[in-house]
């Protein structure tokens, strides 16, 4: 995908902690990387999913995750994560990832149109008292779709109990 091909983006430093010896971030950083991208992701819509998961409205649980590794991030890297929903089905939500580079970064690396990381991964809405699937919420399918298709965030009033569920 091209970076246009996004609505949503948010920047990250690469911490030390994050890299291994060379200076290169581990692979089990992005992870994180992914974890910080979605729930930004979700941020931006308005609501946390952490809270909705709180408040017994909608809990989620990773089941697929597939990354391809590029080029390096190092340490003190600035980054830029993109993050879209490619899909939505009755219980799951596709997210599509790519990392980038940004123009602001340490030893004169500069940003890239091309990125360092893709990544996709599949969430399924979870019901932890069954242990089993749950539908997504209509609120927020509907929401991620108007989204996706225009770039604007709906305002939460219009969704009252994705509303008190994320208040």
């Amino acid at each position: 995908m091209a970076k246009q091909d996004f609505n949503f983006q948010t920047p990250l430093r690469v911490r030390w902690m994050e890299c291994d010896a060379q200076g290169i971030v581990f692979f089990g950083a992005y992870m994180n990387y992914l974890e910080v991208a979605e729930s930004e992701y979700f941020r931006n819509l308005g609501f946390s999913i952490y809270r909705l998961a709180e408040k017994g409205f909608f809990d989620t649980a990773v089941v697929r995750l597939n990354a391809e590794y590029k080029a390096p991030a190092r340490v003190d890297d600035m980054l830029d994560l993109f993050m879209r929903v490619n899909r939505i089905g009755n219980t799951s939500i596709t997210f599509q990832m790519e990392i980038y580079l940004n123009g602001q970064n340490a030893r004169g690396r500069s940003g890239s149109e091309q990125p360092l990381t893709t990544m996709e991964t599949v969430i399924v809405g979870y019901d932890a008292a069954s242990s089993g699937t749950r539908p997504v919420p209509d609120e927020i399918r509907l929401l991620v779709d108007h989204y996706e298709s225009t770039g604007q965030v709906l305002p939460l009033d219009g969704f009252p109990a994705l509303a008190q569920a994320a208040a």
